[in-house]
């Protein structure tokens, strides 16, 4: 009703009580039970996945807070509030080590992963609040222009043409390069007052993002710890077969909305493929109806696992198809295309 409807098609009658009734769907209250009294999420930020090695038990605070903004849950829903303390105490560049949460303990022994972990837990706040929709958040919007400023550096740099270096027996990325990550371009797509202020850096990370991503493996070395490079791309991060087949069809639909917020989708030849093969699988009446669809795709990365799926009854062959066909709808009206409503 609130993305893809044309205005006036739903009352304010529907929609309070649709938001009345999603506070109670077992996707909602499944994922608020799970949060600590502190607003995090089994006590770290970003995991994506349970990681022994990491003391994450579940999903972190990042993903599903913005499981719950998917879900369209109220503005003041609780849960919500709760996470938002810590996010803006993150913001506030308060030094407390309770704020390195996942990589608290390392840090004890590794300054330069404590530094390390309150950039990437601000980026992550950040983006998280402005999918929200505190765009207009003073604190939102300086913390937005800090991580925005570091990654245009990059790109106007010779590192963003070399930010992979040799060390030992690994290749690393370049200790000064601040490449873009999966959440500093959620904060430039969720917020069209940045793009309109930075137009010269929008137009270089849009070339950034087209260009094909490097075939070599890489990890961040922080101090004596060792990173994987989850959340940055050094170039286009989907990856499609020669039928234009998404090979991680969640982060794909994430991906390509993100895109289609910076009026990227024509720069991005793999966006583009992956969008014609998604919509020749749609039926004459727009719905997603691939062959042989038994369950719901999965994603190998988890990055785009905070929206997709949405509906989690998938007994029916509809209920698989919800998600996908919600998702391209989405996408076409971010794109500005015309929708017909039958």
């Amino acid at each position: 009703m609130t993305e893809i409807l044309p205005p006036g098609a739903a009352s304010a009658a529907d929609l309070e009580a649709l938001r009345a009734e999603v506070v109670h769907y077992k996707g909602v209250t499944q994922t608020a039970k799970k949060q600590r009294s502190n607003g995090t999420w089994a006590g770290n930020m970003l995991g994506l996945a349970p990681a022994k090695a990491q003391e994450i038990r579940d999903v972190g605070t990042v993903p599903q807070y913005r499981h719950l903004v998917e879900m369209g849950v109220p503005k003041d829903f609780r849960s919500l509030r709760l996470a938002e303390r810590a996010f803006f105490r993150l913001l506030s560049r308060d030094d407390s080590a309770r704020l390195l949460f996942e990589y608290q303990k390392a840090a004890k022994t590794n300054p330069a992963l404590s530094a390390w972990g309150r950039r990437v837990h601000g980026e992550g706040a950040t983006a998280a609040l402005a999918h929200a929709g505190h765009i207009d958040d003073p604190r939102v919007r300086g913390a937005a222009n800090r991580i925005a400023t570091s990654v245009s550096q990059f790109l106007r740099s010779e590192l963003a043409e070399k930010p992979i270096v040799r060390k030992g027996s690994r290749n690393i990325l370049h200790p000064d390069a601040y490449p873009p990550t999966l959440f500093s371009v959620a904060i430039v797509a969720y917020m069209p007052g940045l793009r309109r202020e930075r137009a010269g850096f929008i137009d270089r990370l849009g070339n950034y993002l087209a260009q094909p991503a490097t075939k070599r493996t890489y990890v961040i070395q922080v101090g004596r710890k060792v990173i994987k490079p989850i959340f940055h791309f050094l170039g286009d991060p989907l990856k499609a077969d020669s039928a234009g087949n998404p090979k991680d069809l969640p982060f794909a639909l994430h991906w390509i909305e993100l895109l289609a917020r910076m009026g990227m989708i024509q720069s991005s030849p793999t966006a583009q493929r992956i969008l014609c093969r998604l919509l020749r699988d749609c039926n004459g009446k727009g719905v997603w109806s691939p062959k042989n669809l038994r369950s719901f795709p999965k994603s190998a990365s988890k990055l785009g696992d905070f929206a997709y799926p949405l509906e989690l009854d998938p007994k029916k062959p509809e209920q698989r198809q919800v998600d996908v066909t919600f998702r391209l709808a989405h996408i076409a009206k971010l794109a500005e295309w015309e929708l017909e409503f039958v």
